[in-house]
């Protein structure tokens, strides 16, 4: 994975890379006979793809929906978390390399997940794999730096909590069970470093896929007006979708309109490229013997 590609420098052996398989990174909620589309969802810090569980109601039925679980959690609990992120990008570039089977892909990422997803795009794109439509949300773009940092590492467990709280990142009932919650705080831990150690490199090349931001209004860790800053980050199409709340504003009861929003962006870029495809499939025709 080169620095052109991916626009972050990445170990030749990241730590727990491994051999990747179909099924020890993924969450299926569904499966379909054809695909018309595969969508990867990479989850938040300390957050799980079970979380994102509920979209499948709502995604059209031919859409392949890939919940991915972070080395450390759900599906892979027994691996080390990395706290690296280039490492986290170099993992996530081969666990959905290995399903490549030519469906056109799109990547939806929140937090951490939407620096994972906007950096994986580039290096999946570096090797002429690149998604269709990118979605980033709870994040700012790459070039803003955050004018209050809420959420630090070295903070304290029970200031750290706090701060998780007050986001609406904590899981229910957690103080109930200590060793849940210690372990909970180590991964958030983890992956606060991975952020920490981000460093893209201004001169990269853009993506090509269509982006969206989705922001919400009361998002003290992606404030509204570093919303543009993000279409900076692509060549294709550039929008954003704007809600009411916090950080965690579409988890619960809002989610299937979330998702409504999210699936209309995603048949949006489709539907942009359908018309190219269906050209270059028809000359493809014209000239065969």
């Amino acid at each position: 994975m080169s620095r052109a590609g991916t626009g972050i420098s990445a170990p030749t052996n990241p730590a727990g890379m491994g051999t990747p398989t179909a099924t020890d990174a993924f969450i299926r909620p569904r499966t379909a006979t054809a695909h018309e589309l595969r969508l990867v969802v990479i989850p938040h810090a300390g957050g799980s793809g079970s979380v994102y569980h509920p979209m499948h109601r709502v995604l059209p039925p031919g859409w392949d929906l890939l919940l991915l679980d972070l080395p450390g959690r759900g599906k892979r609990y027994a691996h080390p978390p990395l706290t690296n992120m280039a490492s986290l990008v170099a993992r996530v570039t081969e666990d959905i390399t290995v399903l490549d089977d030519g469906t056109p892909l799109a990547l939806f990422g929140h937090s951490l997940g939407a620096v994972i997803a906007s950096e994986t795009a580039r290096s999946l794109q570096a090797r002429g794999r690149a998604p269709v439509w990118v979605g980033v949300s709870g994040r700012q773009a790459a070039g803003i730096q955050p004018a209050v940092r809420l959420l630090d590492p070295s903070l304290s467990d029970t200031e750290l909590a706090r701060q998780l709280t007050r986001l609406g990142g904590m899981p229910d009932r957690i103080d109930e069970l200590p060793e849940f919650r210690d372990r909970f705080l180590r991964l958030i831990r983890s992956d606060l470093r991975a952020l920490d150690s981000y460093r893209p490199d201004p001169e990269r090349e853009p993506l090509s896929a269509d982006l969206t931001v989705f922001a919400s209004t009361d998002d003290a860790l992606a404030p509204v007006p570093g919303v543009p800053a993000w279409s900076q980050e692509t060549s294709g199409e550039f929008r954003r979708r704007l809600f009411q709340g916090g950080h965690f504003h579409f988890l619960g009861k809002t989610f299937p309109a979330f998702t409504e929003v999210l699936a209309a962006e995603i048949t949006q870029t489709l539907a942009r490229l359908a018309p190219a495809g269906a050209v270059a499939a028809a000359s493809r025709q014209e000239t065969t013997p």
